[in-house]
């Protein structure tokens, strides 16, 4: 009997999706890199670099608002792949508008994108995680997921309902042995649209005082591996130089 198994990162960004990939891929789990079909050439990329560095990774093209799909990818993995032990929720959906400027269409997109896909997530992977008595759900979290702010009414509606999901599923498969974890990711964080946008990121890489995609990826690595005497539920992760 096979003794694979896999880890499903839903949100396979260019910088901390891409990090967790890696990260699981060195601990030898097959790692399932999902985004949207149009990103589909970044995730080849992916696959490409883990092999590379001798994992094993396989490229999931989803668009994660969609039940179906969704649904399909789980049955994909479960049945032609191998066994899931970790399934992160990794969608962003970063987005700043004044409340007066914030269409319908865009706040029902926010939704969809950082809730509703973290739903059908968590509510799949419980399905096969469940009836095993183990595995690991983690869910991306931001500032926006404990403090509303000026301009993100859309963003941080969604994120106080992701945290509100991964409470409410952390309290209900505990105590089935899955593991479910809420990560706050407070603070700017060394990615290409950083990099791009704010001046200095290299003094602040130099000093710690940016939040590094290896090292964010690294405590979700530890969050799975978390003996179950001492599972966290919820954790912080900041520069040292951070005001919060």
């Amino acid at each position: 009997m096979s003794t694979k198994r896999s880890c499903l990162i839903i949100g396979a960004g260019d910088d901390t999706g891409s990090a967790i990939a890696r990260a699981f891929a060195a601990k030898g789990y097959i790692v399932c890199v999902a985004r949207r079909p149009r990103h589909a050439d970044a995730l080849d990329d992916l696959v490409a670099d883990i092999a590379a560095r001798g994992g094993e990774a396989v490229a999931c093209p989803v668009d994660a608002r969609d039940e179906e799909a969704m649904t399909a990818l789980f049955a994909r993995i479960e049945q032609d792949i191998a066994p899931l032990s970790v399934v992160v929720f990794n969608i962003g959906a970063n987005v700043r508008f004044g409340i007066r400027e914030t269409t319908a269409r865009v706040y029902r997109k926010v939704w969809e994108m950082a809730a509703f896909a973290g739903f059908l997530t968590g509510r799949e992977a419980a399905k096969y995680m469940a009836p095993r008595g183990a595995g690991t759900i983690i869910f991306t979290g931001a500032t926006a997921s404990v403090r509303g702010g000026n301009g993100f009414s859309a963003f941080a509606s969604a994120k106080f309902a992701l945290r509100a999901l991964a409470q409410s599923m952390a309290r209900e498969l505990g105590p089935h042995g899955i593991h479910v974890a809420h990560v706050v990711v407070d603070g700017m964080i060394d990615s290409n649209f950083i990099r791009d946008n704010v001046p200095g990121v290299d003094t602040m890489r130099d000093q710690d005082a940016i939040l590094s995609p290896d090292a964010i990826a690294a405590n979700y690595v530890m969050l799975h591996e978390q003996p179950r005497s001492a599972w966290t539920h919820e954790l912080d992760l900041r520069p040292w130089k951070e005001n919060w």
